[in-house]
């Protein structure tokens, strides 16, 4: 297809959707000469999650394009990453890497026999490479090599020197794979400047640099490989995958941060060139998007519903994994993935490392929630967001709270003047639209419209500042803010309901 494409619109489908191309006057001038040679790596750390999905349909548009593309499985810097993979398992996480990998392209369509598969240590290991590493540490300082790593290596208060040499070897794999330009995440823009500002130095080309936006989590933050409940495992079934996006944060009307919205942008439109929301006919029935501008416009406006865009999200994410999931039920990549990820010894606590960790702050069970009666004391329209209040809330502190909320749009700004409603007060505090909601206002599905929430009406008698308690957990002091990183409330929230019987308050 490559051939078929003039050099314009060649470089149109291979800088689609990235946030940022360094060089790209070079990329158009070899462009008009020949096909460019591309490289993306990835270390074989922890399991690939759907997240690859990004770089896995830019590698679909490269190949579109005519490019020829290298997948670099970096094992050595697996290692050399805070010993991330451990250098027993290096060659079974790599076979993982690439049975799985292959699997994701197959899923998507791309043909395995126009790539090139290459294992970091058949070529880092040389004595020219290894020669080279001593050249270039010779002219890499410190402050440099610990600044390109700070987004990609793992920070910690005593780094090794091994996540020094991360970016160095990085730089110089595009030397030794003979490549013109490296693809990978924005996150690895400070060592792709390290590249350019030494390889030259060396005597070797600098290289074109092209950058994906990094892809939110479902929590918001970014997709971890380390951070469970922010991603959903290649391998994890319908019925996870269900529960981890009914979790996912996705509010009414925000586009910022919402994990969601960019798979739909970054995986699912550049695959299939449209996108489809599935819902039931009383609420308009299916609409076909060909344009991702007009699915985040209408999700802004609150046309799209969080959870009709999280159904038509299952569904098409469910498609992308079935082949996936298949493939790995056979004995042998079973028993390969036991081995390249073993399950954790049992003698090894979890307050390794973290003496003040206790089995108490690891318990998620409602006392930790600080749940608490307040009351709206005004009421405003967002400055940036029709579908969006503003609302001050006293919840019997020195000063009212601030809270954004999209959830009571349908009421008027007079139904929620001087209402009692109930928030959860330690949460960190989180911009939404540019302004710092400080509290989150609970609300419940209205019976026989589940597409409308209403705030929760708190005990009779509640004045402003009371807690309240889930019915078993009244004794127990909640955390002084939950950390984000824990997920405690996302883990306790799918099983929050209302009984017949009010729920408890106190002072």
């Amino acid at each position: 297809m490559g051939e078929q494409l003039s050099p314009d619109e060649k470089f149109q489908l291979i800088t689609r959707n990235l946030q940022e191309v360094l060089g790209e006057e070079r990329l158009k001038e070899i462009l008009k000469e020949r096909e460019l040679k591309v490289y993306w790596g990835t270390a074989t750390t922890g399991k690939p999650h759907v997240a690859y999905f990004v770089p896995m349909s830019k590698i679909a548009d490269f190949l579109k394009a005519g490019c020829e593309v290298t997948i670099l499985f970096a094992d050595l810097h697996a290692y050399l990453d805070n010993m991330k993979a451990p250098w027993e398992l290096l060659e079974l996480r790599v076979q993982y890497y690439e049975q799985i990998i292959k699997a994701m392209l197959e899923s998507i369509g791309v043909p395995l026999d126009k790539l090139k598969f290459v294992k970091g240590t058949d070529y880092q290991l040389s004595r020219e490479y290894t020669l080279d590493v001593y050249r270039l540490s010779s002219m890499v300082t410190e402050h440099d090599a610990k600044k390109a790593g700070a987004e990609v290596v793992k920070q910690v208060e005593h780094p090794l020197l091994s996540g020094l040499l991360y970016p160095g070897l990085q730089a110089l794999d595009e030397e030794y794979l003979k490549v013109d330009a490296q693809f990978g995440g924005v996150d690895q823009r400070k060592i792709f400047t390290l590249a350019e500002k030494y390889l030259p130095s060396l005597g070797y080309t600098k290289r074109i640099h092209m950058m994906n936006p990094m892809v939110p989590g479902l929590t918001g933050g970014k997709m971890s490989s380390s951070e469970e409940e922010s991603k959903i495992d290649l391998l994890d079934k319908n019925q996870e995958v269900k529960k981890k996006l009914k979790r996912a944060f996705c509010e009414p009307g925000n586009v910022e941060n919402n994990g969601v919205l960019s798979f739909v942008k970054h995986v699912l439109f550049p695959l299939h060139s449209e996108f489809i929301i599935k819902r039931d006919p009383k609420w308009g029935g299916d609409k076909v998007y060909t344009d991702y501008e007009e699915v985040d416009k209408d999700f802004a406006a609150e046309q799209i519903h969080p959870g009709d865009l999280k159904a038509s999200v299952e569904l098409a994410l469910n498609k992308l994994l079935d082949p996936i999931r298949k493939k790995f039920e056979t004995p042998e990549l079973k028993k390969l993935t036991a081995s390249a990820y073993p399950e954790p010894s049992k003698n090894k606590g979890g307050a390794k490392g973290n003496p003040k960790q206790t089995v108490d702050e690891e318990e998620v069970i409602p006392s930790r929630l600080d749940i608490r009666v307040g009351k709206v004391i005004s009421v405003e329209k967002h400055p940036d967001a029709d579908s969006l209040y503003l609302e001050k809330i006293d919840v019997g502190e020195e000063q009212p709270r601030t809270v954004v909320s999209g959830l009571v749009a349908y009421l008027s700004q007079e139904q929620l003047q001087d209402r009692l409603v109930v928030l959860l007060c330690n949460l960190k505090p989180q911009k939404m639209r540019g302004i710092e909601s400080q509290a989150m206002l609970l609300c419940a599905s209205i019976e026989g419209e589940p597409r409308k929430v209403e705030p929760l009406d708190p005990p009779e008698g509640s004045a402003p500042g009371d807690r309240v308690y889930v019915e078993g957990y009244e004794s127990g002091k909640p955390d002084d803010e939950l950390k984000p990183k824990k997920k405690v409330f996302e883990k306790l929230q799918v099983d929050l309901k209302i009984s017949a019987t009010p729920a408890k308050a106190g002072s």
